[in-house]
């Protein structure tokens, strides 16, 4: 992984999965203990799938993969995450 886009590329996929805006929920990174919207976040993308990393220390916050049956989330890399109503 080389190249990264910022948060704000997970709206879409994200959207499919909560009735709120991700992008503005706010998570805090079991690496470095950075609290930030994620869409502060580092956003790695391959096809149907997107490895989000802490914007501070690099630390993976969330892995997302799509197919076509289901999603798949592994949010190992947050101690927390706050979602505003």
């Amino acid at each position: 992984m080389t190249s990264h886009v910022d948060g704000n590329a997970l709206a879409g996929p994200l959207s499919e999965i909560f009735l709120t805006d991700m992008t503005s929920a706010s998570g805090r990174c079991a690496g470095c203990g950075d609290i930030s919207p994620l869409a502060m976040a580092m956003v790695y993308t391959k096809p149907k799938a997107f490895i989000v990393r802490c914007h501070v220390c690099d630390t993976v916050l969330i892995t997302l993969i799509q197919s076509s049956d289901r999603n798949w989330i592994d949010l190992e890399g947050l101690t927390a995450l706050t979602i505003p109503r």
